[in-house]
Order: structure tokens, then sequence, then C-alpha cells
């Protein structure tokens, strides 16, 4: 065992909140309005999350545009849409609970845009029944992370936006805090904390093409939960969008928001023809995430795709004015990254892994995690979007659960009475960690990275199969022996090369969990292509759940409440016409 460094920063907090994205800024303010002491850490600049990057909008159904819309109505799209995976009582929560997300954005200076009478603008999105969908221009997330940035920053939210935790800290199966370190000077950090709401996203940047970034949504929130004793919910199904851009290569997987189809953008492949004919006639590009994924991926595969492996997506039909309005961030995007005109010419895009719809379990209630005083939130939890998440859920997911999580964490850790604090917990983060500094391996994290990253797109991409997906876990046995053998050296420029190391480990868990569950869904669901079974099987209409020890086991699920059942089973849809790939 190694002894405390004396250098080993030691922080104290009443909440300790893992992410400072959307979803741990509204946690964290719930917290402070509360008049409860937090913390929220993270490892990537708090102006620069993940949720920035968060385009078209985010869903309530004020009825402002269409006032026949419905919670119950939003509720059973969302529970449609999931292919029945997801939890029906979570699914509840949100809808109902969604204009309320959106009043207190507006309460905190969201600039949302608007009706020339003053009411929030609404527009569709792929496989909504109405128009509920608020936005900012082309730029929602954004201007959702800078509203509740200024939100925190009136509270004083006390945000540290350099330390990357690699542990959590655990004692007699009760959170007491959290390990990790400072990426800039490499200083340890231990912060001792009542309760930890996780937030630190999900594990798309596992797959080569990919609209995260490089250093995000690598898995470790996913290892972080699992290894204090969590488990993981539907890892296997994630959500591929289908338009992420090719070039450059050191972009690829860029995203073009779905705003693009929404304001009329239209998808043709290299012949020319408007493919989406083939696979959704009525609803065409405005057609499901998965559908319109899988398409131009079968489009690709069976040679109807451009030379560089892509399809295209085309707005140049529309008037300048609404592009440059309604589609300024795809249209500056492609500008900065390929001197390409959106107004004028087409663009090529192809399936990217996107949104991870899987995640930590969690609780309806509150989302605790099962293990005593951890809950986790955003895209790092699961149980709302099952086998398809409809475009602008996540944003008003994050909203409503940060609210009733910082809610529940607030009264748990003001009726806890005690707290034992295990110095062996602390002692094997602390060996972990300066294991991976000290050590001679011979390998390099961030080649293994990238060997994951081909071993995932090319067994558990799009479309999957038994063959694939065996041959994807013997590869990952490999590179899961060659992590043994991996050493940080880190530089004047910082302690990146050690914040890549566990972003190495995280993200080799998510890829076993991910790639044993896969496995066991033998079906075609959703965002899950079995190309060996093509058809939809109703007794896997339940979640496979994933942990380091127990490995994959299945849970049905409830039924949905009478409120919205017959509103999700009157449109459903179990056909397989458009979904195949052999």
């Amino acid at each position: 065992m190694t002894a405390p460094n004396a250098s080993e920063r030691l922080l104290s907090t009443a909440v300790l909140v893992i992410g400072t994205g959307g979803a741990g800024l509204r946690a964290a303010i719930e917290l402070a309005q509360r008049g409860v002491d937090v913390l929220a850490v993270g490892k990537r600049r708090k102006h620069d999350a993940h949720t920035t990057l968060a385009a078209g909008g985010i869903n309530a159904a004020l009825g402002t545009m269409d006032p026949e819309d419905s919670w119950e109505q939003h509720a059973a799209d969302t529970l449609r849409e999931s292919y029945h995976l997801a939890d029906p009582a979570i699914v509840e929560t949100v809808a109902r609970n969604a204009a309320r997300g959106i009043e207190e954005l507006e309460q905190w200076g969201m600039p949302f845009a608007r009706e020339a009478d003053g009411r929030i603008s609404q527009r569709f999105f792929g496989a909504h029944t109405y128009r509920r969908t608020a936005y900012a221009g082309d730029y929602t997330g954004l201007e959702i992370q800078r509203t509740l940035m200024r939100r925190a920053a009136a509270l004083q939210v006390p945000i540290v936006d350099t330390v990357y935790i690699t542990r959590l800290l655990v004692a007699d199966g009760t959170i007491f805090g959290a390990y990790g370190f400072d990426i800039v000077d490499g200083t340890p950090v231990q912060i001792h904390a009542d309760a930890v709401i996780l937030a630190a996203g999900g594990h798309t940047r596992i797959w080569r093409h990919t609209s995260s970034r490089r250093d995000e949504n690598t898995g470790d929130a996913f290892r972080l939960a699992a290894l204090a004793g969590a488990r993981i919910r539907d890892a296997e199904l994630v959500q591929f969008h289908p338009s992420g851009l090719l070039e450059p290569d050191d972009a690829a997987g860029t995203l073009v928001s779905e705003a693009a189809r929404g304001e009329g953008g239209i998808l043709t492949n290299a012949l020319g023809e408007r493919f989406m004919e083939r696979y959704d006639p009525e609803r065409m590009e405005l057609s499901t995430r998965d559908r319109v994924a899988l398409a131009g991926y079968t489009e690709i595969a069976e040679g109807r795709g451009t030379e560089a492996g892509g399809v295209y997506l085309d707005v140049s039909h529309l008037p300048r004015e609404q592009i440059l309005r309604q589609l300024p961030r795809v249209y500056r995007t492609l500008i900065d990254l390929q001197m390409l005109d959106i107004t004028t010419t087409k663009m090529e895009v192809a399936p990217t892994a996107h949104y991870s719809m899987g995640g930590v379990w969690v609780a309806a209630e509150d989302h605790g995690t099962g293990v005593d005083g951890l809950y986790a939130i955003g895209e790092a939890s699961s149980g709302l979007h099952g086998a398809n998440r409809l475009g602008g859920n996540s944003l008003v997911e994050l909203l409503v659960y940060g609210r009733i999580t910082g809610e529940h964490a607030a009264d748990y850790v003001t009726a806890r009475t005690e707290v034992r604090r295990d110095p062996e917990a602390v002692a094997e983060a602390r060996d972990e960690m300066q294991s991976l500094l000290h050590e001679h391996g011979t390998e390099s994290a961030r080649r293994l990275q990238r060997e994951l990253r081909d071993l995932m797109s090319a067994h558990a991409g799009v479309v999957r199969t038994e063959e694939g997906l065996q041959q994807g876990l013997r590869a990952l046995a490999e590179l899961e022996a060659r992590a043994q053998h991996v050493t940080a050296h880190p530089d004047i420029a910082g302690y990146d090369d050690l914040a890549h190391a566990f972003d190495l480990l995280g993200s080799l868990l998510a890829a076993r969990a991910t790639l044993e569950s896969a496995l066991e869904r033998r079906e075609t669901r959703g965002a899950h292509n079995r190309a060996d079974y093509p058809a939809t099987d109703p007794a896997l209409q339940g979640n496979f759940v994933w942990s380091p020890s127990a490995g994959v086991v299945f849970e049905p699920l409830s039924p949905a409440p009478e409120s919205f059942r017959a509103l999700a089973e009157a449109a459903s849809d179990d056909s397989v016409d458009g979904k195949l790939v052999e």
C-alpha cells in the first residue's frame, strides 16, 4: 500500500457532482438552491462540455404550435420509438415534467426562438406526432449550457473543470467520495462526499466514427459505476446518427444536425436516388434515427454509396435565408471543416456513433443506482430511450432528472447521520494511479484506443452478427491483456497521457459490456440490428443488465401505465421491412 502523497489535495463537500455538462450543472443548481454544499468537477472546460454540441432542440408538449399535443402523447411517442424497451415510469416522469424544465430555462434567460406573437417556436423532429421541439437556431445545447452556467455562477456553485475522477470510494456498499487527479499538474485529489451524482456521459467514443470528441464519452462513467457496485443497462443499444461528416479525417463523425432534415433536407445515394422512399415512404427523412441510419448504411453496404463510403444530405434547394437563420451552426461547420457552402452544395455523410441509450441502471423515482449514495443522470444513465432515442429528448431528460435527482440527493445527505471512510479503498485508487505513472510498460494508451475503436466499428457497428460479436470479444481479450502494460508519460503540457490511460480502461469495460449484451440480444430491435436474427422477439422485450461479476442478466419490463399505454400501442410498428441488412 502506498502512503498518502504529501501533495495530495483533500476536498470535502456534501454532494459531489462528476460532470459539468447540462446534467451535472442542473443537479448542482438544484442542490445550491436548496442550500446544500455541492462541488462539481469535470475533466474538460465547462464552457465546452459535450452538451454544447446538441444542436437541434429540446422536447416538451407545450402546445404552442399544436395545441392538441400533451405529455401523454410525448410519453407515448417516446415509449413507442424506444421499441418498448424504455422504462415506462422514467418516460412518464420526463414527459410530465418537460414543460417545467423549459419554464425554468426561460426564467434563467434562455433565448428560445419565438413566433411573432412571442410564443416559443416548436418544430417537427423525426417520429414526433406533433411539433414539440423548442430550439435556439441549431445551437440549442450551447445556449442551454450557457444558461445553466449563468445560473450556477449566480448561485456561486464551485466548479473545478480540471479534475479527472478515476475511482469512486465505497465503504460497506455506501459512497463516501471519489479519487482522481488534476489534469494540469497531476496532483492527486481525494474528495470526501456524502453522496455522488455521476453525470460523466456515455461511451460512443469507442467507435471510429463518432460525434464525440476524442476525450469525451469514453466510457469512464460506466467504469466508475461498475467498479463501485452499480450495473450497466442496455449497453448494446447505441444510437448511430444518420449524418456524420466523413472529412476531414481528424473530424470524422462530426455531426450534421437532425435539424437539417427537420428543415427539409433530403438524402440521396450516389445514383441520385432519394433512397428513404424504400425504407419509410411516409415519413421519409423525418423517420426515426435508427431507420434513417440503417437506410444510409444499407445504401453504402449494397454499393450505392459514394466513393468515400457515404451518402448525400442536401439542403441547397432551401432558401439561403432559411438556411442561415435555422441552420447557422451547420453552415459554419461545413465552411470551417471543408470550405463547403451548404446553400449551394450537398454534404457527404454516413452513420456515426452518436448517443449511448444505455448506461448505468437507475431507479425511476430518483435515479439512484442501487449503491447507497450514488446517483447517475444524463447520458451516463439509462431507461428513457430504449432501442431508439427521439431527437430532442436527451436535453429535456437532463433538466428533469437533474432537478429531481438533486432534490433526492439533498434529502439523502441531510438525513445521513454518520459516514464511514475506508482507507483501503483510498489506497487501492492511489495505487492504481501510481502504477500507471511508475511502471515501465511497453504499450501506448492512444494506440490501444485506436485499435479498440476499429474493433468496435468492425464487429459492433450499425449491423451485428453472432460471429462478428464473438470475433470482437476475442480481439477485446487481447487488448485487455495488452492494456496491463500501459504506462503514462506526463510532459510539460500536463497529464493528458494519464487521462488517456484511464479513458482506455473505461473504454475497455464499456466495450465488454456492449459486446456481451449485444451477443445476448438475439433479435433486431430499433438501433440494434442483428443480420442473423432479423425479426423482433417479443420474449426479449426487456433489458439486458451487465456487471463485471455477474455478466449479462435479462430483466423484463413493467407495462406502460393506462395514461398513455393505448397511445403508445396504437401506432406501434413491428415490421422489419427496411430494417434488414444481410
